[in-house]
């Protein structure tokens, strides 16, 4: 027995060094093909944003002196200030109408069975999976059978119906982790179901309201697609971009870009930090 287990080590090793090399050539190989996807998703991206610091009128090699010109040119035109404003308003309506709407729909899917519930869940979550254009077409059709003049009121409208749905499932998926007995325990005890949800399911659910409430904002903020068939004279932010461009990039664009950039990552970031809370903190409440 010894003789064979002598003779079977020399035969093992070789394997396990060849197991370790391929599974060091798939590592890199996938380490190389994630770089390559990252660098084609986010370099145009970090070249906006340093054509946005350049004294260059036009976007062109070599960089020119760096300046902050095209940031106070660009936050000195009255029709840009107007735009960002006519966002702002956008995005707080229709976050209003997603969470009026979003939060009791996934108070009612979590709590209640009733016939059809599978079907309903996936036809709330429809508006968000459909393309944009899709959304926008169908929206614009409904306000033109009732005779609706577009307007910023249409546009908040079409952003609460694509995401709502943001909410619905973000609140759903919390509230599945939730405790039902704790609810329960507060009827024992004499609560009201007004005075429970305020001291109980509120605070339980409350990072997930947040979090989804400024993906929704930064959603709402960027939106293209449905702004574009919902909008009437007044222009959003990004449909001045989207005007400003069909007469060429400029360096006041550019900076647009850059400060959307920013405040969407931040907003996304912060969305993603508080709705992971740490499983140890959801279940001490």
């Amino acid at each position: 027995m010894t003789v064979l287990d002598h003779n079977a080590a020399p035969d093992s090793e070789p394997k396990k060094r060849r197991r370790s090399g391929q599974l060091d050539l798939s590592y890199r190989t996938l380490a190389v093909i994630t770089g390559l996807v990252l660098a084609f998703l986010y370099v145009p991206i970090a070249t906006l944003m340093v054509f946005s610091f350049n004294s260059n009128k036009v976007m062109r090699l070599p960089l020119g002196d760096w300046t902050f010109d095209w940031y106070v040119k660009a936050f000195s035109n009255p029709q840009l200030i107007a735009a960002v404003g006519n966002s702002v308003i956008v995005a707080f309506a229709a976050l209003a109408i997603c969470i009026a709407i979003g939060v009791p729909t996934a108070i009612a899917l979590s709590r209640y069975d009733f016939p059809g519930k599978a079907i309903f869940r996936r036809l709330v979550i429809l508006p968000i999976t459909l393309p944009g254009i899709v959304t926008g077409v169908s929206m614009l059709s409904f306000f033109s059978q009732f005779g609706v003049e577009l307007s910023l009121i249409t546009v908040i409208i079409g952003h609460g119906t694509a995401f709502t749905a943001i909410v619905i499932t973000s609140v759903f998926a919390r509230l599945q982790r939730f405790d039902r007995r704790i609810i329960e325990a507060s009827a024992d005890l004499g609560a009201t179901p007004l005075r429970t949800f305020w001291r109980i399911t509120l605070p339980n659910i409350r990072t997930s309201i947040i979090g989804s409430s400024l993906l929704v904002f930064t959603l709402s903020f960027d939106e293209i697609p449905v702004t574009f068939f919902l909008t009437g004279r007044d222009n959003t932010l990004p449909m001045y971009i989207w005007s400003a461009i069909r007469r060429g990039i400029t360096p006041e664009i550019n900076a647009i870009g850059t400060v959307i950039i920013v405040v969407s990552i931040v907003l996304i970031v912060a969305s993603i930090i508080i709705m992971t809370e740490p499983a140890e903190k959801a279940h001490g409440h």
